[in-house]
């Protein structure tokens, strides 16, 4: 908000933003003494500080910069401080880089220093995104790049990520990208132009784009950006002349249906592609059609996500059938889609081709028990050191469990599973446990919370998790578990209280009509002793 604005405007209530506390400037205190004395591409540049003199200009640095904000806020008392913090910050780095350009004062520093420097390696990564979200301007835009100018500099990986460029920025960047763009092997872009209106932002992508054009590119990141088709279009220069690319995240960036047609149409060679990430879009069954189109044409595949995309059950059968293709695939994550049965069915079958897959996410894609089990089996038969296995929300039922159990005994590699929030009852629970006594002796964690467990499949489930050698925690949280067997589990964990989570929602007078207050050790072993005829079959 403008301070003019403030003022002519005032709201009814407001956040006053300034002064700071006595806290916060300690602590800015803090940051500007690990700023002086830490590794980074200033210090490497001009030099760093003792601890001793660091904490000493650091104290200097942030009186300077608050005493100049808090003349700028006095001129503006009617104002929320935001423009103050930003100067406060503003000023705070202005000062740092200026302490860094005199050097350290001892000379015994400045020789231990410049031999440090000699008998490093040069640096690879040119990294801004350290720090406060920011605007850059033109004349920061000069001094931060200036490293970039250096002839015979090494740097093959760039990272403008969490600085905000505006044009002028940009125009001081063009020629610059442009004189090493043959020697960068990574590029990240990621959260880039925050802040900027559309217009502006528009212009610096395609001032990124064509500057960038041609090179030979290993990994591109441009996450975290507001793209749309429009976005994705002004990187076309860009991402045409890609041949190369070995990893490609688009997470967050507002990709729709048209936007996700304009991804494929724009990068037509990915068969050097290893990781598509494309996390957190509008994509919707249309788009997965596009982005299918993709995942088909990249049959090295390894490393593939697609969550929160809105994808429905037709595009989740068009990206399963495009996953049939990728048989290197090691890391797989879908969550939060809408897939349903079908879905869940037609993935089943690219699942059992996957031989190397070590991480499977496939939680919340409503696959009840029928696309459950259909995984379950896929799975049984293929990834043999499946390390993750995570299918929480999903509307699986005590009448899956034998073949999700199934499954998870034949992988013994595992570390992390996660059934939360289904259905599985004392019954699954206690399914699931008997094949988890057997080996798994890498197991760290398990969810099960929020599967109207009770005080029987509680205690089964953590008598047999906390005897893992390399066990560090268990959820079993939101679950009906008696008072009692509250007690009982803690008492199980009692000497690695750390490694059980809280029971903060557990419901002990929760569930059906059938009561558990009268339930004791005869009930328990009751239920196990029903469960043990249930044999889990490998043939399943």
């Amino acid at each position: 908000m403008d301070a003019t604005e403030s003022k002519s405007q005032p709201l009814p209530f407001s956040i006053k933003l300034w002064p700071p506390s006595q806290n916060t400037r300690q602590m800015l205190v803090v940051r500007v003494t690990d700023n002086l004395t830490t590794k980074s591409i200033f210090t490497q540049k001009y030099g760093s500080l003792s601890k001793e003199e660091a904490e000493e200009n650091a104290k200097k640095i942030e009186d300077a910069a608050f005493a100049t904000a808090n003349e700028h806020y006095e001129k503006e008392p009617d104002g929320d401080g935001s423009s103050a913090v930003q100067l406060y910050a503003k000023e705070c780095s202005k000062q740092i880089l200026e302490v860094l350009k005199r050097g350290p004062s001892s000379k015994d520093n400045k020789e231990v220093l410049v031999s440090e420097e000699v008998s490093a390696p040069r640096d690879t990564v040119f990294d801004i995104s350290k720090g406060a979200r920011s605007f850059i301007e033109a004349k920061e835009a000069e001094e931060t790049l200036e490293l970039l100018k250096e002839p015979g500099n090494s740097y093959t990986k760039i990272c403008f990520s969490n600085r905000s460029f505006g044009l002028e920025a940009a125009r001081v960047a063009e020629p610059i990208l442009a004189s090493i763009k043959n020697q960068l092997k990574e590029v990240d872009l990621s959260d880039f132009i925050a802040g900027r209106p559309e217009a502006e932002a528009l212009e610096v992508m395609n001032i990124f784009s064509t500057a960038l054009e041609g090179s030979i590119l290993k990994s591109l990141n441009l996450s975290n950006n507001a793209l749309g088709e429009k976005g994705v279009r002004a990187f076309g220069a860009l991402l045409r002349s890609q041949s190369c690319l070995e990893e490609l995240y688009l997470m967050n960036n507002g990709i729709s249906e048209e936007a996700a047609e304009a991804v494929c149409e724009l990068i037509p060679l990915t068969e050097k592609l290893r990781v598509l990430q494309f996390h957190n879009n509008m994509t919707g069954d249309k788009g997965a059609f596009a982005i299918s189109k993709v995942v088909k044409r990249s049959p090295l595949l390894e490393d593939f996500r697609c969550s929160s995309t809105r994808v429905g059950s037709e595009g989740g059968v068009a990206l399963s059938e495009a996953l049939d293709t990728c048989t290197h695939l090691k890391k797989l994550d879908l969550r939060d889609n809408m897939f349903g049965v079908e879905a869940g069915v037609a993935l089943s079958k690219a699942l059992s081709k996957y031989a190397g897959l070590t991480e499977v996410y496939l939680s919340y894609l409503n696959l009840e028990d029928e696309g459950a089990m259909a995984i379950a089996k896929a799975l049984k038969e293929s990834a043999p050191s499946l390390e993750v296995l995570d299918m929480a929300g999903n509307d699986i039922t005590a009448e899956a469990a034998p073949i999700v159990a199934a499954c998870i005994a034949e992988k013994q590699h595992l570390t992390k599973l996660n059934l939360a929030e289904n259905e599985l009852k004392d019954e699954g629970a206690i399914q699931i446990s008997k094949v988890l006594e057997g080996g798994h002796l890498q197991l760290k964690e398990v969810d099960m919370s929020i599967n109207s467990i009770r005080r029987a499949g509680a205690r089964v489930l953590a008598r047999v998790v906390v005897q893992k050698p390399e066990f560090k925690f268990l959820n079993i949280d939101g679950n009906f578990i008696s008072d009692e067997g509250v007690d009982e589990v803690k008492e199980m964990f009692e000497k690695f209280p750390d490694r059980l989570g809280s029971f903060d929602e557990n419901d002990p007078e929760g569930g059906d009509d059938e009561e558990e207050s009268g339930e004791g050790e005869g009930d328990e072993h009751e239920l196990e002793t029903k469960l043990e005829k249930l044999e889990v079959s490998k043939e399943e």
